[in-house]
């Protein structure tokens, strides 16, 4: 029988359950046995190195290319081509994205095992969607200021394309350009005010998180939707807490320099809104076994809290005290963790 080749912690895991199982005589001695020696533990992690190593080649073929770029020979070579029309520029950028998607879907079919690859071959061809729309707009623009508009035709490629060829990382870059096309938007309606309803840019996107996570939850049923919704779950709560933590650290001022004249113990409402969302969360997803929502909420009830300590207590409290303060702080949450840990083991 071949053997199950796991990491470190899923050995960990599985040591653990199976252990769990003997002592509640869930399975006997020898069965416990023959689970232990049903997989082994593998020396090194090459699917992590793979990921980070694809990864890594992108951002330094990104680099290289901005290095090749400032070169001045190349840049030479570019003001001679800068009477190209945007059009063609375009046009070019959307054979390149069709054949990067293309080749991708095909290795996906043809080599399935190669995930990364695959990924970072349409993640070009997605980088080639944005210039295509970008020199697109470009092309078409006659000053009117409204590039909001491209983000939006970005989110109608990039959904259709995900929906087409069934890629989560296509509609990760859709529900980034819906944020994108939504902030500038706003923005754009205002004339690039501070406000837009009153609003400044992080109360706005609380209002959009929100409108995503319910709209993820009207849509949790419908069978089109199953395999985008958990990472629309993800982001729309990524929009709501992240804004929420800016919303209490800037409360709701438009400009840095009003910000700078007023005392941070004036916006603690601001923290205890952000604080109460947290604890619904958590407090919801306990209660429905949602957990997304439960790891939200207590994740950004957490980043409150120290937010909050290190705003009100940095400047007014001794270092050591501070530090042997924050120190316990984290002792205790770690030992409380640790302790719930246990009982979901042995319970």
């Amino acid at each position: 029988m071949a053997k199950l080749n796991l990491d470190r912690q899923e050995s960990e895991f599985l040591n653990s359950t199976i252990a769990h199982w003997e002592k509640e005589n869930l399975v006997d001695t020898e069965q416990a046995a023959r689970l232990r020696e049903s997989y082994d533990v593998k020396g090194f992690d090459w699917m992590r190195l793979a990921k980070y190593s694809i990864w890594v080649a992108l951002f330094c073929g990104a680099i290289a290319i901005g290095s090749f770029i400032v070169d001045d020979a190349v840049v030479n070579w570019i003001k001679n081509l800068y009477d190209t029309p945007d059009i063609v520029i375009s046009l070019l950028s959307a054979v390149a994205a069709v054949g990067l998607f293309y080749l991708g879907r095909r290795r996906e079919k043809q080599h399935p095992e190669q995930v990364f690859t695959n990924e970072a071959t349409i993640f070009l061809g997605v980088f080639f969607t944005a210039c295509c729309i970008a020199y697109l707009g470009k092309t078409f623009d006659h000053g009117s200021g409204h590039y909001s508009v491209l983000f939006l035709v970005s989110v109608i490629v990039y959904a259709f394309l995900a929906y087409r060829m069934q890629s989560r990382l296509i509609w990760l870059f859709a529900l980034v350009s819906l944020g994108s096309w939504f902030g500038t938007e706003t923005g754009y309606q205002t004339n690039w005010a501070f406000y837009f309803l009153g609003m400044n840019y992080p109360l706005r996107f609380v209002a959009f998180g929100l409108l995503l996570v319910g709209a993820c939850h009207l849509l949790k049923n419908k069978k089109w939707f199953n395999y985008f919704w958990d990472l629309t779950y993800v982001i729309g709560m990524l929009y709501l807490f992240m804004s929420l933590w800016l919303l209490s650290i800037f409360g709701n001022y438009g400009s840095l320099e009003s910000w700078w004249q007023i005392k941070q113990i004036s916006l603690f409402y601001w923290g205890i809104i952000s604080a109460v969302v947290a604890g619904l969360f958590l407090l919801y997803g306990l209660k429905q076994k949602d957990v997304i929502a439960r790891e939200f909420g207590i994740t950004f009830l957490i980043i409150s809290l120290y937010t909050k300590y290190f705003e009100y207590f940095w400047e007014s409290t001794n270092k050591t005290i501070f530090f042997a303060i924050l120190a316990l702080s984290f002792w205790l949450v770690g030992r409380k963790a640790e302790k719930i840990w246990n009982v979901k083991l042995n319970g």
